[in-house]
């Protein structure tokens, strides 16, 4: 495997039990991780594993007393292979979250790689530059758009 180093990150990340990773190990993996290495692992059930992990945290990680009274349908568009559409729904203190596009009229859509994702989700980027970089595409509320990290415990690596 010396020789397919990618093959090797891909062996290892797919033998990884991603509910047993703290979300700081996590942001510590995409940290160790380039961007081409990230794009290299996203891809078929691993990319699916990825993203129902870290949506399935996002429950855990809502920080309600920062919410207050919010009301919001937030949706995120992670584009790569396929398009994956999940959507947070924020309301009375309470977060839950959806596989799929809802018929529901989301106040913000956020649009963004795989890449860019991993590393939002992580604490490994900044918004604001993606935003200006245009990886991160934003449709709708701005202002909810960016203030989304006060409402969510970020790990830091």
């Amino acid at each position: 495997m010396a020789d397919n180093p990618r093959g090797a990150l891909v062996d290892e990340l797919t033998g990884l039990d991603f509910t047993a990773v703290s979300p700081t190990e996590f942001a510590r993996i995409v940290k160790g991780l380039s961007a081409k290495q990230l794009g290299e692992v996203m891809h078929g059930e691993l990319r699916s594993r990825i993203l129902g992990e870290v949506f399935g945290r996002m429950k855990q990680q809502f920080r309600p007393e920062a919410a207050g009274q919010l009301k919001a349908l937030i949706r995120w568009k992670i584009t790569g292979d396929s398009d994956m559409v999940f959507e947070t729904a924020i309301s009375d203190g309470s977060c839950t979250v959806t596989e799929g596009r809802s018929d529901g009229e989301p106040r913000t859509t956020l649009v963004m790689a795989d890449t860019e994702f991993l590393k939002l989700v992580s604490g490994n980027g900044n918004p604001v530059t993606m935003f200006m970089m245009r990886k991160l595409k934003v449709a709708g509320d701005v202002s909810l758009a960016s203030g989304l990290t006060r409402y969510f415990d970020i790990p830091k690596a």
